[in-house]
């Protein structure tokens, strides 16, 4: 793998220890070609899209996930892109596999906040060496970026999974509540900061994360595209899963060996 001048090691050490790591610039080459992407994919959602506005009717809050390979952009990107070479990197593996993208757009004045979650639960994957790139596409202030709490990946806690709009992704699921975080917010290594396109805020998928509302006049369109390394298991979890990867047959702790997670070159 090519040397990436972006991912010191120090940046290697505090991605392992904090779950969380910005990364500068990395992207900048894609942000044009992932925009054409983006305004194609809200034109063209897939079955699985989800669009939440305010309780006005303003606002549009539009997500939506799995079209890479339906979308050039989309897989330009997964191939072409320094994105598998920076997981891997990331995550000390050997090789990667692609988990999926997820495309998320705040307009502005969309009062519609990202609750605090971690992503895992409700993943059909087992591992530690995970990797999701999350890249903006405009200018984000710092009162608009998503937030991490650092350290929070190694907390061994499986919180119950919830929609963006606050319901359980599965009623009665028995995993324990997400802590009352912007209640004690003190209490929390809570880590955010400006960007510009063609940055990336690299997290592990245990790590518990949100995103304020829209306040600002400009669009946040965030591109996040998710990685496997090679300790990471295909998992059969007892509800619902998002993305649901309907077609899929693994058995529970099988390799990903599947169309759907391409083992992609380490570009640099």
């Amino acid at each position: 793998m090519t040397e990436l001048t972006n991912i010191s090691d120090q940046l290697v050490d505090d991605y392992q220890r904090d779950g969380v790591a910005l990364i500068r610039g990395v992207f900048r080459d894609w942000v044009e070609r992932l925009a054409e992407g983006i305004e194609f994919n809200m034109t063209n959602p897939s079955a699985d899209v989800r669009i939440y506005k305010n309780d006005d009717g303003s606002g549009l809050f539009f997500g939506d996930y799995c079209n890479w390979d339906r979308i050039p952009a989309y897989r330009d990107f997964v191939y072409d892109s320094p994105a598998a070479a920076v997981a891997a990197k990331l995550t000390g593996s050997r090789e990667v596999r692609f988990f999926h993208e997820h495309v998320l757009v705040k307009e502005p004045g969309t009062n519609v906040p990202t609750p605090w979650h971690q992503d895992q639960p409700y993943y059909c994957v087992d591992g530690i060496q995970t990797c999701s790139l999350w890249m903006p596409l405009d200018h984000v202030s710092e009162s608009v970026c998503p937030q991490f709490v650092a350290g929070s990946h190694r907390w061994q806690r499986f919180f119950a999974p919830e929609r963006f709009d606050r319901s359980p992704l599965n009623e009665g699921d028995g995993l324990e509540a997400m802590p009352n975080i912007d209640g004690d917010r003190a209490s929390y290594d809570i880590r955010s900061w400006p960007l510009e396109p063609g940055d990336a805020i690299a997290f592990n998928f245990m790590t518990v994360h949100g995103a304020p509302s829209n306040s600002s006049s400009i669009r946040r369109r965030g591109f996040s595209n998710r990685w496997v390394g090679d300790d990471c298991r295909f998992a059969r979890r007892s509800g619902v899963t998002s993305p649901p990867f309907r077609d899929i047959t693994l058995a529970h702790g099988a390799t990903l060996d599947a169309p759907e997670f391409p083992v992609v070159p380490l570009n640099a």
